[in-house]
């Protein structure tokens, strides 16, 4: 196959960047390398044996205090499989930036306003194709081409294993987008952006969890992390909070995943991804501009579900059980990291936007306008664009999930 033109224009890709920028734990603001440093890595790159799609993905993360004014980023899947027999493929769908090559090799340049700033992660989405029936090791390589040059290039070539393996379970996800608007809770308690975060404002960290493994999971434990200098607004419903706010550990013991090829009716109440979202406020005294980095979210199965499918409602634990982990077949993908990116208040003030952190701070994401993140799609894997339906009043949202077109 060969990507016969460069086929995201400035406009899919400046959504895409919006809704799936997300990144992994980068070092403390304090800790910024001097100059330019871009790092990369991959998430999801062990595959369930008989998943016929799995999206991958490239994290393009920013080290350094300077922001890039090129990067193009190649992958060479040579060491992944024999070429005639294209058992495993891999190309970028719905990504970031300008994209070409064929199933040899490929590459996407981000756009000037994809490009990650100083503690700001962009992410690449990458389909992974399987077509063989038996388990399967290789390789990939890629390489990160950057200007100015870069301050620490020994980083910028790695090598990442690809596997499909045999074990038949399910596979959680979860991605979050960096933090950089102010939100309030408007009509219908819909959360809505107002702009650009300043200190003493209140965001929204927002992640989706999905399934793309075999067998579905019930009950989805969560564990949040926010940076130095954020805490939650409110304590979320579900949630249990420490470290003076700065983390939750949120049980969600009736929520069920389904994997995503079941995923197939948008008129039932089966899922195979959720959106969620808590508020968080920004302590006043921070100087901005300024990154705050080190912001994590964790997922994990609490149950498997009978893969024949039966039973799919979702279940209570009795009061005096203790739920035991669900396996699950790649736990690359199980955390994401995020950064909440502040900029300085202008001498008009602006709108300010932090809202009261209405609502009850916590919940399913907002609508498609406000930053969703990629959702569960068609055989491709994941499809960027889908809109976040929040239920009002807070709490958790249990997303449209749905089969999408996919990027072509």
């Amino acid at each position: 196959m060969r990507f016969g033109h460069r086929w995201l224009s400035r406009t899919v890709a400046s959504v895409l960047l919006t809704l799936g920028g997300v990144g992994v734990p980068a070092a403390s603001a304090s800790a910024a390398q001097a100059g330019m440093d871009l790092t990369v890595d991959l998430a999801g790159a062990t595959i369930p044996l008989g998943v016929p799609n799995k999206t991958l993905h490239l994290k393009i993360s920013n080290q350094g205090d300077e922001t890039p004014t090129a990067t193009t980023v190649r992958v060479d899947p040579s060491e992944l499989d024999d070429p005639a027999a294209q058992r495993v493929t891999l190309w970028p769908t719905g990504g970031m930036g300008e994209c070409d090559g064929d199933t040899t090799g490929w590459y996407c340049s981000l756009l000037p306003d994809q490009l990650p700033g100083p503690g700001e992660t962009v992410e690449i989405p990458v389909i992974a194709t399987v077509q063989t029936k038996e388990p399967l090791k290789g390789r990939i390589k890629v390489t990160l081409e950057v200007k100015p040059d870069d301050t620490n290039p020994a980083d910028n070539t790695k090598w990442f294993p690809v596997e499909v393996v045999d074990h038949p379970e399910a596979d959680l996800s979860v991605l979050a987008p960096d933090v950089t608007q102010s939100v309030r809770i408007g009509a219908g308690g819909r959360i809505e952006p107002t702009g650009t975060l300043n200190p003493g404002e209140t965001g929204a960290v927002r992640y989706t969890i999905a399934n793309q493994g075999l067998k579905p999971v019930s009950g989805v434990k969560v564990k949040l992390r926010l940076p130095e200098d954020v805490t939650f607004t409110k304590p979320p419903d579900g949630c249990v909070l420490g470290d003076a706010r700065r983390s939750a550990v949120c049980t969600y013991d009736r929520l069920t995943l389904i994997p995503a090829d079941q995923d197939t009716d948008p008129n039932d109440k089966l899922h195979s991804a959720v959106g969620l979202y808590n508020l968080v406020t920004v302590s006043a005294s921070v100087k901005a501009p300024v990154t705050l980095r080190d912001g994590t979210v964790q997922v994990e199965g609490l149950s498997d579900q009978p893969s024949d499918g039966s039973d799919l409602t979702g279940i209570e634990l009795p009061a005096n059980a203790v739920a035991v982990r669900a396996a699950d077949v790649d736990n690359s993908d199980n955390q994401d990291g995020f950064a909440v990116v502040l900029v300085a208040k202008s001498s008009g003030g602006g709108d300010g936007g932090g809202g009261d952190g209405g609502g009850d701070g916590d919940g399913g994401g907002g609508d498609g306008g406000d930053g969703g993140l990629p959702i569960t799609g068609p055989q491709a894997g994941l499809t960027a664009g889908i809109g976040l339906v929040m239920l009002a009043g807070g709490g958790m949202l249990l997303l449209i999930t749905r089969r999408r077109r996919a990027v072509r």
